[in-house]
């Protein structure tokens, strides 16, 4: 069942105005007629000219709104200068009411480009029907290229110019929750590596779980890749570092890793360079981001650790890489644990964790429970000690001094990170990355 309804004016030029009136009249009395027991959200985007203010766009409008009483508190005029704003401000809406279902209402020749901005401003969790908006065919005056006709490829051209339109519009809007902050260990050396690990504040991302620094989209989340490279951009800006030379990791909750510039695995949990410029980074939402330096031959790394990739040994499996791909010494390897899921919160079903309690029994707290806390911290810990990795180029949460701290729990603490464990399944994501300075 149709959730909302959006009615696409935004192509019609200002000289039709009688004409859009009574063309929004009949989609309007169509949608109430077709909507006798529950009433769609209905949302008329237009386009707001040059120099007029947005509230007289919608007041030219209001005689067709009129007399709509099953649509009326569900009903809404957009006025924007761009599609691009308008559509976001729409994707707004629809993300507080938690709506997925849509139809657009759109000229048949705005319908591939409608199409267009749709694929980038929204994910697969979103579903879209198109219904041709009845125009008169000598009265059809769109702002479109003149060469394009309905189901054919948008010409490139078009195509680069909606993307940069969108771009525009994202690097417009304001940072939420505050700046944009970088945590740093004190354990690897600025002089010669960049690194950091995000916390969630500063981006653009809206929706409360996913707010605001979200570095990750998925097609089960609301966040569409665009506003998560506009939050990696922005990342990018505060760091230093190259956001086209970014590399994260492919996450399978396993042990493979990559070594940059030789054939790239389908999924990999930890990643190794000796590249300058390149910028490597593991996510984590919950799961530790861990980075690896080695300043003496100028090599480092990401991983993504999780309690299966914990259990698997890929921080392990990341400092094997660099030494035998750079020739590091296990005892030059500085390993830092970014913010993840402590012993305090994280819980694991009783068979999943005698696997940590063979590890080490003070990796479990209430063994003979169903559910107990597991440590997935000192677990990586003792593993990389057993490695060969010197217990004081280890940096955790087991630190002494506070305020050297940067391995929070994040399900601890909602105003700094995201947490799966605590948010849910549309959660957002934190990294941990590192480069080599040129």
């Amino acid at each position: 069942m149709v959730e909302a309804v959006l009615i696409d004016l935004f192509g019609l030029t200002a000289n039709l105005q009688s004409n859009i009136q009574g063309l929004l009249h009949s989609t309007l009395e169509a949608i109430e007629k077709c909507s006798s027991s529950h009433a769609p959200f209905v949302y008329v985007i237009c386009c707001q000219r040059q120099g007029s203010e947005r509230k007289g766009e919608q007041e030219s409008l209001l005689p067709a709104l009129r007399g709509f009483q099953s649509l009326k508190r569900r009903l809404e005029v957009v006025c924007a200068q761009t599609t691009a704003a308008a559509l976001y401000t729409v994707k707004q809406r629809l993300d507080e009411k938690d709506l997925s279902i849509i139809k657009v209402i759109v000229p048949t020749l705005r319908k591939d480009l409608m199409k267009v901005y749709i694929d980038h401003l929204f994910t697969a969790v979103y579903q879209f029907e198109f219904e041709d908006l009845q125009v008169a065919p000598d009265s059809e005056s769109l702002q479109i290229s003149e060469h394009h006709h309905e189901g054919q490829m948008l010409p490139s051209q078009d195509m680069a110019l909606i993307q940069s339109e969108i771009q525009m519009y994202l690097e417009s809007l304001p940072g939420l929750k505050g700046e944009l902050t970088i945590l740093r260990s004190s354990l690897i050396p600025d002089d010669i590596f960049l690194h950091g690990f995000t916390t969630r504040t500063g981006g653009i991302s809206y929706i409360p779980t996913l707010s605001s620094c979200n570095l990750f989209s998925s097609s089960k989340r609301r966040d569409p890749q665009v506003v998560v490279k506009e939050n990696l951009r922005r990342l990018a800006n505060a760091a230093g570092f190259n956001p086209e030379a970014f590399h994260r990791v492919k996450v399978d909750h396993a042990n493979a890793v990559c070594i940059m510039g030789k054939t790239e695995p389908d999924d990999y949990d930890g990643i190794v360079t000796d590249q300058k410029g390149v910028t490597l980074a593991a996510p984590g939402a919950d799961c530790i981001p861990v980075l690896f330096a080695d300043p003496v031959r100028r090599a480092c790394g990401a991983a993504h650790s999780g309690w299966k990739g914990t259990l698997l040994g890929v921080s392990m499996a990341t400092v094997n890489a660099m030494v035998s791909e750079y020739g590091c010494n296990m005892k030059d390897i500085l390993v830092v644990l970014g913010p993840s899921v402590g012993p305090c919160c994280y819980r694991l079903p009783h068979e999943s964790a005698k696997e940590f309690h063979r590890i080490d029994p003070k990796c479990v707290r209430l063994f003979h429970s169903a559910n107990p806390y597991i440590d997935i911290r000192r677990a990586t810990r003792i593993l990389l000690e057993r490695g060969g990795i010197l217990p004081e180029n280890i940096q955790d949460d087991s630190i002494t001094d506070q305020n050297q701290n940067i391995t929070f729990c994040t399900a601890c603490h909602p105003d700094k990170f995201y947490s799966h464990f605590r948010d849910g399944t549309n959660f957002g994501t934190q990294i941990g990355f590192i480069s080599i300075k040129d």
